[in-house]
């Protein structure tokens, strides 16, 4: 495991920077529920460590000092992941390395519904964050080698023939 660089640092948004309502009803839309743990209270699930999310089956947990990409990311392994595994879910998401592009792809998108967010933060959070791309960024990956990524979530019946978002768990 990897030590997670100092997000208050690194200045990206974290839960508390939002109407966490908002993300609450968003990952609802999927039937995942969001867990807010109390500051200074470890958060369960957390593949990195506090104050990174946590993902246990449906469940995304966070504290308020969570990055939010942190709390997108890990809502997206839930969204991206088969059933078969999000019932045995907890901390480790596994999957591949074309889910793990689907996943990015996803909370880029996903973004886009979080009023005070919105595509362009999340892919600053990404990058400050330590995302790595082999086009050198999260914008540049996303809008110039991510085709691939969102043929393959509409063919999972994630996105739409649009891009948008169609509120389903991958089956």
């Amino acid at each position: 495991m990897s030590s997670t660089p100092e997000v208050t640092e690194s200045g990206v948004l974290t839960c508390a920077d939002i109407d966490i309502e908002h993300l609450a009803a968003l990952l609802n839309r999927f039937g995942l529920s969001l867990e807010i743990v109390p500051d200074g209270e470890a958060i369960a699930g957390s593949w990195f460590g506090d104050p990174e999310a946590g993902i246990i089956k449906r469940r995304v947990l966070v504290r308020l000092d969570t990055p939010l990409h942190s709390a997108l990311h890990e809502s997206c392994h839930n969204i991206c992941m088969d059933e078969a595994r999000r019932s045995r879910l907890h901390t480790d998401a596994g999957g591949d390395y074309d889910e793990e592009n689907a996943v990015n792809y996803m909370e880029i998108t996903l973004a886009d519904y979080l009023p005070g967010l919105g595509r362009e933060r999340i892919m600053a959070d990404m990058d400050a964050w330590g995302y790595t791309f082999r086009l050198g960024s999260v914008q540049a990956w996303f809008e110039q080698d991510a085709e691939e990524t969102r043929l393959r979530l509409i063919q999972q019946e994630l996105l739409d023939e649009n891009g948008e978002p169609t509120w389903r768990l991958r089956a």
